[in-house]
């Protein structure tokens, strides 16, 4: 053992210099090696808790004619968002249901195991649709002209901030709704979809005001089908039931499982896209003064402030229509009534932003 050092002695005294600079060397290697050490595994735990650490491979579909091509000017950065997380990815152009649905069908059986729809609210069903029943998770970079359900599922308006939040956050189970036309057409949709006003103004949306931004797109469309459409004969079952339905006259019929539809629209403030029910949404009557005087509160608010406005929880109902009439979802026309709707509970798996525990 080393004696002691008298009182008073210093430690650059007690210990030589050359011996002093060893043991600081020795030290700084030990705190350097601790410190990379806790640093890999935070940064290894990072990568972990990230779902896009458990692919390796993606295909995202965009939607040419979303939002006038800009999903197409948006290619280059989706690609680099991917490639930044060490995902190999393919972006395809697509620009029509049947194109998206026949290349999505192809990664699908290739075993591609992320799948990305770039568009609108009627581009995800077309992803959805040709999903369903896989082993596959699903995200939408929103750049339509609604974005209802990606706007439902928490993501921000920006597409690639959409990505980016996206690939950083959870997967969740989320519900549809299926549908089965009187001409047994069966189809599933994400948000809002309806018989009367509501698929007449789908309908305008899609064609006379397609270019119209945002909210005044189906705002504009709502006010030139209200010109043509007049309260109807409806009559609604929910299933199963033994009660006696009753015929009686209704302007629009939703069923929803987002709570807004038309870009923002809060026609059911309550709905939920994972609680394995639907909202059902009728409105009897609408006078014209009382349009005109609601127009500023869709507008900038986004506000139904209908009181005669009905909403009750579904999960299977039939709508029969006298004569009958349109069924849209997500703004897609589907086919005449009468039609069968359900909840498909926990159907698909989409990679949303992480939730705060409750």
């Amino acid at each position: 053992m080393g004696s002691i050092p008298p009182a008073g002695t210093t430690l650059s005294t007690a210990i030589s210099l050359p011996r002093f600079y060893r043991l600081t060397g020795l030290l700084l290697q030990v705190d350097y090696a601790r410190l990379r050490a806790v640093s890999m595994t935070k940064c290894s735990q990072c990568s972990e808790s990230s779902p896009a650490n458990r692919f390796t491979r993606a295909a995202v579909f965009a939607n040419i004619r979303s939002d006038r091509g800009k999903s197409r000017r948006l290619a280059a950065k989706i690609r680099d968002e991917f490639l930044a997380r060490g995902i190999a990815v393919e972006v395809m152009e697509t620009a029509s249901a049947e194109e998206l649905d026949f290349h999505a069908r192809q990664q699908i059986q290739a075993g591609t195991p992320l799948l990305f729809a770039v568009g609108g609210d009627g581009t995800c069903q077309g992803l959805v649709n040709a999903a369903y029943g896989h082993d596959v998770v699903l995200g939408i970079i929103p750049t339509g002209g609604g974005n209802d359900f990606a706007q439902a599922l928490g993501l921000p308006k920006d597409p690639i901030a959409a990505l980016r939040s996206a690939l950083a956050g959870e997967s969740r189970a989320i519900d549809l709704v299926k549908v089965c036309t009187g001409a047994g057409h069966v189809r599933l949709y994400l948000g809002g979809g309806g018989i009367g006003l509501d698929a007449a103004a789908a309908q305008h949306a899609a064609s006379s005001f397609k270019n119209w931004p945002g909210r005044w797109r189906y705002i504009a469309s709502a006010i030139r089908a209200y010109i043509g459409c007049a309260p109807g004969r409806i009559r609604i079952t929910q299933l199963p039931s033994e009660e006696e339905s009753v015929w009686e006259l209704a302007i629009l019929a939703s069923v929803v499982n987002t709570p807004t539809l038309g870009a923002g629209i809060r026609i059911a403030p309550a709905a939920k896209i994972d609680d394995g029910e639907l909202n059902l949404v009728l409105l009897g009557d609408l006078q014209l003064g009382r349009l005109l005087r609601l127009l500023p509160q869709l507008a900038l608010r986004g506000t139904l402030n209908l009181p005669s406005l009905r909403t009750t929880n579904v999960r299977k109902l039939r709508i029969e229509a006298d004569p009958p009439s349109m069924f849209h979802g997500d703004g897609e026309l589907l086919g005449l009534t009468p039609v069968e709707i359900e909840v498909v509970p926990r159907a698909v798996e989409f990679l949303a932003p992480k939730r705060l525990e409750r």
